[in-house]
């Protein structure tokens, strides 16, 4: 049976510059990109904070995918977290130009009775201090996920071993696996993170898809071949967002069904960097992520 899903993460206008092209101050952020993914599989409740600077046409755009955004704190005197950076050539790699934490800075989450009581948790890719902070208010939810990156597991490790230990699934790329175990070897890495304590591991390998560690066993899934890249930034949120929002959905995340939620992740994911911001998210719809998940499945079989 369905439940209520809550994405907690971070809110952010970006300045970005790719080698084909450039936008300032468009939304962005963890929870941004999550909760605009997880709504076409599950309503989303969101956690976060925004600025005095915060668009209302930002908001409408939220409002427009029907997620509740009462649990979004709005600063009535320092601007919305800021972040510039520019990709290179092969867009793999990436500088951080200017990062301006704003409103975020002194950011202590608040969560109303109907978040407390989600069912179903993304703790985005923030401080795990803060993932902490918002789990330890929840009530008994059936299955949390928590996404990460290297900046955490240099600065916050610690803080981010006893967090592993307490959520269901662990989502981080292949080199923050490495990084956070030590392992120079992928499969190795995948294993010694659930040595670490957690339940269940998913590493993104980027345009090489994703691999998920499980007690009942291994599953890679392709990704979707996109020949139209623009800009990478939000890929990784809008995949756990998709895999939150299909889980929450169906109500199940047994071994079967997270790998299937991967194949819809994967999907969601592709259509985020095709564009800037959340706009391709925001314009593909559903139809398009059934398309995109029905052509991994078929190409992802050897029959």
């Amino acid at each position: 049976m369905a439940g209520k899903l809550l994405v907690a993460g971070s809110v952010a206008y970006d300045c970005i510059e790719t080698p084909l092209a450039s936008e300032d101050y468009i939304l962005g952020g963890s929870a941004s990109y999550a909760a605009l993914a997880a709504s076409y599989f599950s309503p989303a409740m969101m956690c976060g904070i925004v600025g005095n600077d915060f668009k209302k046409s930002d908001v409408e755009r939220l409002k427009a995918r029907s997620i509740d955004i009462s649990n979004v704190v709005f600063h009535p005197s320092k601007p919305t977290f800021f972040w510039r950076g520019k990709y290179f050539e092969n867009f793999n790699s990436r500088e951080t130009l200017d990062v301006r934490l704003n409103a975020y800075e002194d950011y202590k989450p608040e969560l109303n009775e109907s978040a407390r009581s989600a069912e179903y948790v993304l703790l985005g890719n923030i401080s795990p201090t803060i993932q902490a902070s918002v789990f330890g208010m929840l009530d008994s939810p059936k299955f949390t996920v928590a996404d990460t990156m290297d900046l955490w597991i240099n600065n916050e490790r610690e803080a981010l071993v006893d967090l592993v230990r307490r959520v269901d699934l662990l989502i981080l790329n292949d080199s923050e696996a490495k990084l956070f175990t030590g392992e120079n070897n992928i499969i190795r890495a995948g294993r010694a993170l659930l040595k670490l304590g957690a339940k269940c591991a998913l590493v993104k390998a980027g345009e090489y898809g994703s691999m998920l560690f499980h007690e009942r066993g291994f599953f890679v899934a392709p990704a979707y071949p996109v020949d139209d890249l623009r800009d990478p930034t939000g890929a990784g949120d809008s995949f756990a967002g998709a895999l939150a929002g299909r889980i929450a959905a169906i109500g199940d995340f047994g071994f079967e069904s997270l790998k299937k939620a991967m194949l819809y992740a994967s999907a969601t994911a592709s259509m985020t960097v095709e564009s800037f911001s959340c706009y391709k998210l925001e314009e593909n719809g559903m139809d398009e992520i059934e398309r995109r998940k029905n052509y991994i499945e078929k190409i992802s079989r050897a029959d």
